[in-house]
């Protein structure tokens, strides 16, 4: 490199010059080097440097080629853009600090009640639990017996001898969707699966090598209202976007108050 530079104005190693623009080797990232050859690490030096000067030089060539107003526009949007990134950035850090996430469940009913027509199932819903065991599995039958009964002292069983499952879901409290457990369940698969939209059902397939116990407690068809429970985290997200606006609000009118108290801020006549 032969090319003269003021070390008055530039700290470190010069690695490029593209007319008043430097490279220096402070700019450069060498943590994506680390455990690589030399000669690789070289490579990807002049990758790094080429890259840069094209850069430079395309944004050289639109300060000479583009119109003074479009280059204005440029700038206004450049500066917009800081702006932006500088009062999002500390607006979310007031809000993460001074927001209330607790919510009650009066709230969540109120939100849920007052915005039933957002929560329209798209998709059947079902409550049910399954079991997939081996089909030899010596014990099976009192499996069976079991989990059709689902008595709380069965319950409790099935739960510690679950390790002998190939899969399974006991927790029948909860709505999913019906294509989760399709795709969870081969026999499903292979048209059984409107067997899952009847309420209350016991169903018991199997191939050549395993079972499958289901018992279906309760199912929701598309264009019915979405249970409470199903949308809980959508009403959470309601609330708390509520609360951050309302927050936000409050934050920018005490920000510029408190300016106008200190005489940071003032508006002339």
């Amino acid at each position: 490199m032969s090319c003269e530079l003021s070390t008055s104005s530039k700290n470190g190693f010069p690695l490029a010059r593209v007319n008043d623009e430097y490279l220096m080797l402070d700019d450069v990232d060498f943590s994506e080097m680390q455990g690589i050859k030399t000669e690789d690490s070289l490579l990807h030096i002049q990758t790094v440097i080429r890259n840069w000067a094209t850069q430079q030089l395309l944004i050289d060539g639109a300060r000479i080629n583009l119109g003074e107003e479009q280059q204005t526009d440029f700038r206004s949007l450049v500066k917009q853009y800081e702006t932006d990134l500088y009062t999002s950035a500390y607006t979310e850090a007031l809000v993460k600090r001074n927001l209330d996430t607790t919510l009650t469940q009066e709230e969540l009913t109120t939100t849920y009640n007052q915005n039933k027509e957002l929560f329209v199932l798209k998709e059947d819903l079902i409550k049910l639990r399954y079991i997939n065991i081996e089909l030899n599995m010596s014990n099976s039958q009192e499996i069976k017996r079991r989990f059709k009964r689902y008595s709380s002292e069965d319950k409790a069983l099935l739960d510690t001898i679950s390790i002998q499952f190939n899969s399974f879901f006991l927790n029948d409290s909860i709505w999913i969707k019906a294509d989760q457990v399709i795709s969870k369940i081969k026999p499903l698969q292979k048209g059984f699966n409107k067997l899952l939209l009847k309420k209350p059902n016991f169903i018991q397939l199997n191939d050549s090598l395993e079972l499958y116990l289901i018992k279906i407690n309760e199912v929701l068809a598309p264009g019915m209202q979405a249970p409470m429970e199903y949308v809980l985290p959508t009403l959470r997200q309601i609330i708390i976007n509520k609360r951050k606006l309302i927050l936000i609000n409050q934050l920018k009118k005490e920000i510029v108050n408190d300016a106008i108290n200190n005489k940071k801020f003032e508006i002339y006549d």
